[in-house]
């Protein structure tokens, strides 16, 4: 097996996700303990139990999702210790989850910075009037000249036939209304608590630069694909900079994937709740052999192929 691995991102987040791993996996339930000591409260409470309302704010839900994937990849590696990735990425803030599985942080340094981005980008959130919507089957150069004429931003290149866009909720209502009349029928509104990935964020990503720069990371011999670039970086500063971009920045996701493809993998393995990347994947390299530890009986089903 020659995989990479990637990271789920917000929107994936349901209540009691990774609660089985903690409770039949000694490494994860490690790291649930460790989140819960190091955030100075139970995330892992919120996570298993809820309220949804609660898991679903920003400031709690990134720090959610990075500890369940986390921990899957931990039970994972508790359990396959003989996979390795070829490479990993994660979107938006699976980011952290990649760069965790690479060794470009240990746990906790990497939960207390996305920790710190969840709450500036919440502020930035509600500091403006933001939204996004999901363009299904539109021609890219349309979408993105469309954008261009409203003032809204491409936040996501997710695959073949799916790009999410964002942007002032007005200005965004404008571009929806342009897309359909350019024959663009599908656009899906996003129920989000903000334009994530557009220049409504910048002041989010501005904010995050000190903070990067008092971090410390540590590049490793496996490359992490960013968002931002849709390559590895070269070195530590390149890596604070895509970080930061990031936020305010469209995501590559597509790219990305073909990237790490071409290095000669033959699967895509998931972690973390959900299966959205396993989805966008089979959109955008069918052949592509896939796999999500998304539990412990999906960790127990897992195969070498």
């Amino acid at each position: 097996m020659k995989p990479f691995f990637v990271f789920s991102g917000q929107g994936a987040q349901c209540v009691g996700m990774g609660k089985d791993l903690a409770e039949n996996s000694a490494a994860a339930k490690a790291v649930f303990d460790t989140a819960d000591a190091a955030l100075g409260y139970s995330i892992s409470d919120i996570i298993f139990n809820g309220p949804e309302e609660k898991l679903t704010q920003t400031i709690y839900c990134q720090p959610a999702i990075y500890t369940v994937s986390c921990a899957a990849i931990e039970a994972f590696r508790e359990k396959y210790p003989q996979i390795s990735p070829l490479a990993c990425a994660g979107l938006s803030l699976g980011e952290y989850g990649a760069l965790y599985a690479a060794g470009v942080f240990d746990f906790v340094s990497g939960l207390k910075l996305l920790a710190k981005r969840a709450e500036l980008m919440d502020a930035a959130c509600n500091q403006t009037n933001g939204s996004m919507a999901s363009v299904l089957n539109g021609d890219p150069e349309v979408i993105k000249k469309v954008c261009a004429e409203h003032n809204v931003d491409v936040a996501n290149f997710n695959s073949p036939g799916q790009i999410v866009i964002s942007g002032e909720k007005e200005a965004l209502a404008a571009a929806v209304d342009g897309l359909k009349a350019a024959g663009i029928r599908k656009v899906i509104v996003l129920n989000v608590a903000g334009a994530f990935h557009s220049r409504l964020m910048k002041s989010a990503g501005d904010a995050l630069v000190p903070v990067l720069e008092n971090s410390s990371f540590k590049l490793t011999n496996i490359p992490v694909y960013h968002n931002f670039t849709a390559a590895p970086a070269a070195d530590e500063a390149e890596l604070r900079k895509n970080l930061a971009a990031q936020v305010a920045g469209s995501v590559r996701w597509e790219e990305c994937v073909r990237a790490m493809a071409a290095l000669g993998a033959d699967t895509m393995i998931e972690f973390g709740p959900g299966n959205v990347l396993t989805k966008l994947c089979s959109r955008t390299i069918p052949e592509l052999a896939t796999a999500n530890i998304n539990s412990f009986a999906a960790l127990n089903t897992f195969s070498e192929q």
